[in-house]
């Protein structure tokens, strides 16, 4: 069974970077919730809108650019700023990762993450988390240069494993885009750890989970 994981806000946490930097700063604390809330939202903004309009930078630029615009509203100094970019370098893995895909792997599985991140920074997520030797591929939209929900990007996995996309078991926390891997064929499992309802879009998820625990 092949198992695909996005890797932003499912299996790392992108609230993360915020929450450490207002931890070695207490200035930051008033505000590094709604920071980081703007900043996620600036990032998949900018990513939707550079597939649109065909203007492609990586993600790292895209993330960048993101946390430029959100230490300008928030008042974020320089300093802060650099402290926080590089933090999202090393994201922590959400508590019950580890545990979840090595039972995948003793069940047979073969796992992979499939993200919007470079290859560096996908490396330095997996890295950082100690999860290295746990995925058969680290699989980013570099390749094709077009952000998800592109069906291009979702191309991507099923030419590496060289299978259809039904063969796939494709596990994202962002409904957006378990919406654009529906569509493409995937079969999806929403992660919905904050109880939100299904958008109203013409794909629905194939099942949904309040966590990773849960995946069978």
């Amino acid at each position: 069974m092949i198992w695909v994981f996005d890797a932003y806000g499912t299996l790392f946490d992108v609230d993360g970077a915020a929450r450490q930097a207002a931890n070695d700063d207490p200035s930051l604390n008033a505000v590094w919730k709604a920071l980081s809330a703007d900043w996620r939202r600036k990032q998949l903004e900018y990513s939707w809108l550079r597939t649109i309009t065909g203007e492609h930078a990586d993600f790292w630029q895209v993330t960048s650019d993101a946390l430029d615009w959100v230490s300008e509203h928030h008042g974020v100094t320089p300093e802060q700023s650099a402290r926080l970019l590089d933090l999202y370098r090393h994201l922590p893995a959400y508590p019950e990762v580890p545990k979840m895909l090595d039972r995948l792997r003793s069940e047979g599985g073969r796992l992979a993450i499939f993200s919007n991140g470079n290859p560096r920074m996908l490396d330095d997520a997996v890295t950082s988390a100690k999860l290295d030797q746990r995925f058969d591929a680290l699989l980013s939209v570099e390749t094709v240069g077009e952000f998800k929900p592109s069906a291009r990007a979702y191309g991507i996995v099923t030419d590496h494993f060289s299978c259809a996309p039904g063969d796939i078991n494709f596990v994202s926390s962002n409904g957006w885009d378990i919406y654009g891997a529906t569509r493409f064929g995937f079969r999806t499992i929403w992660v919905n750890r904050m109880g939100f309802p299904v958008d109203r879009l013409p794909c629905q998820p194939g099942r949904i989970v309040s966590d990773l625990r849960e995946l069978r």
